[in-house]
Formats: structure tokens, sequence, C-alpha cells
């Protein structure tokens, strides 16, 4: 009796143990080739430096050439099934990249930056799903391909910290849409049309044509105005007149000058308005809104030159700056020869000699 009960259990033992067995040869099956080929090698030159010294050059010679076409074969094995994975693969990601394209070019809601940024990432994401599968079809060991990636992805990063930051901006840039390509902005002292947002910086081309190149880390920390956003935008002609003059003459003559011009808008109407007075004039702005933001400078060259004309024309002095000097008590001016012309005294009285 003790025999039987001890026999049963150990039935029980290796019936539990059979499934640890048939694991164990799965993960002798997954061996890699790298790990294979090694072992492989090792025992095969052990066992073909015995033959050598024994002098059995015929068995040497058989055992090299067995062991070189088990190598081949294994090696062609795994390189046809890489092989195989990466066309599959590859035509996969070729069907999706052009079906993301066409639903991305169709979608008017997202930018041609933000496209570009999309697609890139795809393609970015694909090849390294790619790029994994094949070398473990390979037989490498992709987890430890990977850690090391990964260990030199943050050495990387922390070596190009301004370059990533520039790279977030740009993500912020494409996705918050504070300026679009084909936008006019002013940032700084800069003014100009964006003609390009790329995910480390933004070109941007100026009225001289030049183009401007800035970190997108600048372009979201500065200060920028953005003079297409609204697709209308108010244009201010500054200018001045003389004490003497009225503004509402000033009106008068300024206010017409855009009546026939389709390029504004006329409501809301334009206007002329007094916005100080300096020392000199009093200050006035010709205030009026255009339809294409794009035209802004062209516009304003224009009619700054048809103001100062049109004040020119009617008679309306445009003062330069300028300053009078009064001097009480000059005594040592008593003596010089004074012009016989009339003249004003401090009380602003005419005298003449």
């Amino acid at each position: 009796m003790p025999l039987a009960s001890s026999s049963r259990p150990q039935s029980v033992v290796q019936q539990q143990a059979a499934p640890a067995d048939t694991s164990a040869q799965s993960a002798s099956t997954d061996t890699t080739v790298m790990d294979e080929a090694v072992n492989q090698f090792n025992n095969a030159f052990s066992h073909a430096l015995r033959l050598f010294l024994d002098g059995d050059l015929g068995a040497l010679y058989d055992h090299l050439t067995n062991g070189a076409l088990y190598l081949l074969g294994l090696f062609l094995e795994r390189g046809l099934q890489a092989v195989a994975a990466f066309v599959l693969l590859y035509l996969i990601y070729r069907l999706l990249a052009t079906t993301l394209f066409r639903v991305l070019d169709r979608s008017p809601s997202i930018e041609p930056g933000l496209q570009s940024v999309l697609l890139k990432t795809f393609r970015v994401v694909t090849l390294v799903f790619i790029g994994t599968i094949v070398l473990d079809q390979l037989g490498l060991n992709v987890t430890v391909l990977i850690g090391g990636l990964s260990i030199a992805g943050v050495i990387a990063g922390f070596a190009a910290r301004d370059s990533l930051e520039n790279f977030i901006s740009g993500i912020t840039i494409l996705v918050d849409k504070p300026f679009r390509v084909g936008d006019y902005i002013e940032i700084g002292d800069q003014y100009g049309e964006v003609d390009e947002i790329t995910l480390r910086s933004t070109r941007i081309r100026t009225v001289r044509n030049e183009v401007m190149i800035l970190p997108n880390a600048q372009m979201i920390t500065q200060e920028l105005i953005n003079h297409t956003k609204r697709g209308v935008l108010r244009i201010d002609i500054s200018f001045g007149i003389a004490y003497k003059e009225f503004p509402s003459e000033a009106r008068e003559v300024v206010l017409p000058l855009t009546q026939d011009d389709d390029r504004v808008f006329n409501e809301p109407a334009p206007s002329v308005v007094v916005t100080s007075m300096s020392d000199s004039s009093v200050d006035m702005a010709y205030r009026f809104f255009i339809r294409e933001p794009s035209q802004e400078v062209p516009i304003r060259w224009e009619y700054t030159e048809k103001v100062r004309e049109a004040l020119r024309e009617a008679g309306i002095e445009i003062p330069f700056p300028h300053r009078q000097l009064f001097l009480d008590e000059a005594k040592a001016f008593d003596n010089l020869p004074r012009p016989p012309s009339s003249i004003r005294d401090d009380r602003g009285e005419e005298e003449s000699e």
C-alpha cells in the first residue's frame, strides 16, 4: 500500500511536470539565432580541433561541410521569414500611409504643418515597429536592443535639450494655431508672412523678401501680433496739423479719400480723430478697415502719401517740430542795429520802428 500511494503522487508529479517540460521546450525553441549560432560554432570548432589533432582529415572535411550547411540553412530559414514579414508589413504600411494622407489632405481643419507632423510621426512609429518585427524574425534579442536604445535616447535628450524644446514648441504651434502659413505676423520689431512651420523653427518672409528663421521656442515665448487672424484689419494713418488749423476742416479733406476704393470697407465707416496734442502739432489719425490684411503695407504707404497731398492742396499746414525762443531784458543786444521790419514782443504785439 505505501508503494501504491507513493506511485500515485509520482504520476501526478510527472503529469504536472509535463507542461513544464513543454514550456521548457518552447523556451528553447525561442532561443535567439545568434545564441544558437554561437553555441553551434563553439561545438563545431571544438570537434573540428579534435579531428585535426587526430589527423582524421576526411572526417574533419565532412564535419566542416555539414556545419556550414546547417548554419546556412538556419540563417536562410530565418532570413526568408524576416524578408516575408518585411514585405507584408511594408505593403500594409504603404496602404495605411496613402489612406492617412488622403484623409488629412481632405480635412479643412488640419493645417499643412500639422499634416506633415502627423505623417512623419506615423512613418517613424510604423518603421520602428516593422524593424522590431524583422529583427525578432532574425532571432535577435529585441528587448535588449530596445533597452539600449532607450538609454541612448535619454542621453541624447539631455544633450539636445534645446532641440527638444523647439520640437515641443512646434507641436504646440501646430495644435494651438496662434498663426498659420500665409498669415502676416509681427514679432519683436520684425514683420512678415509666415512662409513655413517646421518642428524646429518658423520661417518668416519679410517685406524685403528676406527669410527670417526663428526657433519655435521663441515664437511661443515672445509677444506676437497676428495681423491676419480675424480676416479684417484696421489701418491708422497718423498725421499732424498746425495749432492754427481746425481739425474739422482736416477731417472734411481726408475722409473722402477712400470713398471709391473697393479694398476699404464702408461699414465700419472710415473716421478721422484727434489722438493727442503734442508740442508742435495737433496729432490726428485716419482710420479705416481693409478687406485683405495681406495688403496692409502697400495700402498704408499709398494713403500716407494721399493724406499728405490732400492736406497740402487744401492749404492745411502740416508742421514740423520746432522751438520758439523768447529773450527778456537781453541788454547785450541793445546796441546792435535792428532791422527796419516789424517784430513781435513777448506779448505777441507788433511794433515798428
